[in-house]
């Protein structure tokens, strides 16, 4: 029998990489593969990398005089050297990050994807290969919207916890959204003090409510299940569009030959009762209904200032390297 990787493959699912480890995305064939700068930062820490850290902090040293300037360049370019890399290993797309702190400023979002966007193209790397990935506040869709309609950039709104999101991400023309199971779980976990199967984990049925919601209403954006814990989680969703898995658990579905069979059908939607809602140009409902899901609440809010961190982090890092 093959893999259980070959078969969630043959499922219909696109697999994606969610490593900014070179070395690792390799082994798996992933479509695409996808970035954060928890991610970069862990990859960055690696003596392999260091030639890219190299690169990057020499292209900052040229852009300004201003320390904090360099350093902000610096990492734009790092994200982006690190995307080339990718990009010469997997034939489809890679996910490369806006700072965490636009995550509540449209017009900041908007210019540094397009800033980043200029950066790809600098290095050869067609707009077509990259999505900006941006956090799924108010902001951050209302961003992917404009990137989208009015440049022709896919957007992957990330960060993504509840129905509502979801629903105003395909409104707004998303080229793919992340849900993220693995942290609703946790998230549950903390609250109620048990124990989930697969078929009771509550990421999973959020990933699996957003799926049908989509396919009954014929949107055509992308869901790429996102932060997984266990294959479980993994093995419950085959059949969505696609999944983005840490190294780890591609690697335990590599080396197991358990069958897994597909669970998501676009086509056992039409027939569920599913009320349509819609947001657009309605922030005041979106935010409402949005706030209305706590663990929702909670983990954007947490998720944001995590992303956020790393990324300090990861500048504090660059900063020494342009000093020295």
């Amino acid at each position: 029998m093959s893999s259980s990787l070959d078969q969630l493959k043959a499922s219909g699912t696109t697999v994606v990489c969610d490593s900014g480890d070179f070395a690792t995305i390799g082994k798996y064939k992933p479509q695409d593969a996808t970035t954060n700068p928890s991610l970069i930062l862990a990859a960055s820490k690696k003596p392999e990398y260091a030639k890219l850290i190299d690169n990057a902090v020499a292209y900052g040293k040229k852009q300004s005089k201003d320390l904090d300037e360099q350093v902000d360049a610096t990492l734009d370019n790092l994200l982006v050297e690190f995307g080339k890399e990718i990009l010469q290993i997997v034939p489809g797309k890679v996910s490369t990050e806006v700072d965490a702190r636009f995550s509540f400023d449209k017009k900041g979002s908007v210019e540094k994807a397009l800033h980043i966007i200029e950066l790809y193209k600098a290095q050869g790397i067609n707009k077509d290969r990259v999505l900006i990935k941006l956090a799924s506040t108010w902001e951050g869709i209302q961003a992917a919207h404009e990137l989208s309609t009015k440049h022709g950039i896919n957007c992957n709104l990330t960060l993504m916890f509840s129905l509502v999101q979801a629903i105003a991400a395909a409104e707004a023309g998303a080229y793919l959204i992340s849900p993220f199971v693995g942290r609703i779980l946790d998230w549950y976990k903390a609250a109620t003090k048990k124990e989930y199967t697969k078929e009771e984990d509550p990421g999973v049925k959020s990933v699996q409510q957003i799926f049908n919601y989509y396919k009954k209403f014929g949107y055509n954006t992308i869901v790429m299940g996102a932060s997984f814990r266990n294959i479980g989680e993994i093995t419950e969703l085959a059949g969505c569009d696609y999944l983005t898995i840490a190294p780890n658990l591609l690697e335990q579905l590599y080396n197991s030959q358990d069958s897994l069979p597909k669970k998501l059908k676009s086509e056992d939607a039409s027939s569920l009762d599913i009320k349509k809602r819609s947001y657009i140009n309605d922030e005041s409902l979106f935010r409402f209904d949005f706030n209305e899901d706590t663990m929702a609440v909670h983990k954007l809010s947490e998720g944001i200032s995590k992303f956020a961190a790393d990324a300090v982090t990861l500048k504090d890092i660059l900063k020494e390297k342009i000093q020295a």
